[in-house]
């Protein structure tokens, strides 16, 4: 993919016109918070005798669209607004050096934004993408019968851009998983979300192409994106973001994500999450709270004539591995530079993309069988792969941070992740959780997901602490802290 091609790539599809105002699979049992429930973890049409000839597309339409929901959002956007304030704020010290100070307050502006998801579990387990619900406050879910819930967003995954949410209800349809690895080009696919807020709309196309990288610009330095994007020619628009891409079965085979266009507006390419990805990163999310990423640690490059004439290797088509990582698992297994990565687990990987999507599906602690290609001799190791600290443990997320309340501000604050650290800048500091009605941060516009770092010069490394100090209070307080626009605020209360 070339960078004009990246360059035009849009992935804010969630955005419909922003306005004021199997258990067995993932080892998903009872412990996981995944319950017993019929969902596409333990479902699977694939060897039923269903309609799904090329052209017939009334099957999988009327089977898919129940289980596709429209996801609306509100954000809060601030707003500094010049109010009174006491004259002796500046002659006591606490003025505002960024323009936040006791002389001025935020106002929230709401806005609203939509998008789509896909129930997978009869409880209510939805799956949709990450910039869906990554900035918003509140997360709506109507249903195709109009029904309507408050969502609670279970956990989010950046790299693949993928997020789960839930709503409490039993019994809703949901969409069984296909096989993304045997999708082949020029197959029929159906689009199914809610573009433009039009609810339940689909669209048909076929497969243009599997495998798509470098269709995601991610700006955030901590994402290292998982890309390797089914592209269809099925009509995808704003609001269509983590809708639901089928088979003629119906089988979820991909979660709508991106388009290429010059506009904002489809031109003709769209680009779905492969459902071998969304599986994974799924199950996952649910029961871990976060992704379990087994990595093999290599640099690695797509063989081509010219690397293959320059490092003279024996083969043409394959992953080139050029170095390796602190702590590899493929170097302790016994892989060289210089050796080509021909197969993973008896299936090619012709591409990088490939070998990623592969290698994404497994946890760290398992173990793959790579297949080489060493001066033109091929040979096999079983890999045990280890996790992005260079282990084989499985980490757990912080899906219940610790969290305390503030009577005093109105609000709830919640511990920040080392990820949250490093997108703010900080190396201490707790979340605002939860803003309260008519409670002092309402009032003075700081919205949820600010972070507070410091309580009259005090820095805060926990919600416990937080609400300590604010308990001992004597006086004015004056909190420190980065809005979640990234401005740095100080206010004197």
């Amino acid at each position: 993919m070339n960078n004009q091609l990246k360059s035009y790539a849009i992935i804010a599809l969630m955005s419909s016109g922003v306005t004021l105002g199997a258990y067995s699979l993932f080892n998903l049992g009872n412990s996981s918070g995944f319950s017993d429930a019929p969902s596409a973890f333990t479902t699977s049409v694939s060897n039923q005798n269903v309609p799904g000839n090329p052209g017939e597309f009334t099957y999988a339409a009327e089977k898919t669209t129940p289980a596709v929901v429209h996801i609306k959002m509100k954000m809060e956007v601030r707003q500094r607004q010049q109010q009174f304030s006491s004259p002796f704020d500046d002659f006591f010290g606490f003025g505002d050096p960024f323009g936040g100070g006791g002389g001025r307050r935020q106002q929230q502006q709401p806005q609203e934004a939509s998008g789509s998801g896909v129930i997978i579990s009869a409880d209510g387990y939805i799956v949709t993408n990450n910039h869906v619900v990554a900035e918003a406050s509140e997360v709506t879910v109507i249903l195709n019968d109009k029904r309507e819930y408050k969502a609670k967003v279970i956990s989010t995954d950046p790299s693949s851009d993928l997020a789960v949410i839930q709503i409490k209800e039993t019994n809703l349809p949901f969409l069984t998983f296909g096989d993304s690895d045997a999708l082949r080009v020029g197959e029929w696919v159906l689009a199914v979300g809610n573009p433009f807020n039009l609810e339940s709309t689909v669209t048909a196309g076929i497969v243009s192409a599997k495998g798509r990288q470098n269709i995601i610009d991610r700006d955030s330095p901590d994402v290292n994106p998982l890309e390797s994007f089914i592209q269809t020619d099925a009509a995808v628009n704003p609001g269509n973001s983590g809708g639901a891409l089928v088979n003629l079965k119906g089988e979820l085979i991909g979660i709508n994500t991106a388009i290429y266009s010059r506009t904002g507006q489809f031109a003709g390419y769209s680009f779905a999450v492969p459902v071998s990805i969304v599986k994974k990163v799924s199950g996952d999310l649910i029961k871990y709270g976060n992704v379990q990423r087994g990595f093999l640690g290599v640099q690695i490059s797509e063989v081509n004539a010219k690397l293959a004439d320059e490092k003279d290797l024996k083969t043409s088509a394959g992953v080139y591995v050029g170095g390796f990582s602190e702590n590899s698992a493929a170097k302790d297994a016994g892989i060289k530079i210089n050796d080509v990565i021909v197969k993973i687990d008896g299936s090619e990987t012709k591409s990088s993309a490939k070998l990623m999507e592969i290698v994404s599906r497994k946890r760290p602690g398992e173990a793959i069988q790579v297949t080489v290609n060493r001066d033109g001799a091929t040979k096999e190791f079983k890999v045990t792969l280890k996790n992005k600290d260079g282990n084989t443990e499985i980490v757990k997320g912080d899906n219940s941070p610790e969290s305390a309340k503030s009577e005093f501000l109105g609000a709830k604050f919640a511990s920040l992740t080392p990820a949250e650290m490093k997108k703010f800048g900080v190396s201490s500091g707790v979340k605002i959780a939860e803003v309260l009605p008519d409670g002092r941060l309402e009032m003075y516009g700081l919205a949820k997901g600010s972070v507070i770092t410091k309580i009259n010069d005090r820095a805060i490394n926990s919600p416990k602490e937080a609400v300590e100090a604010l308990e001992s209070r004597k006086g004015r307080i004056k909190l420190e802290g980065v809005d979640v626009d990234g401005s740095r605020f100080i206010y004197v209360l």
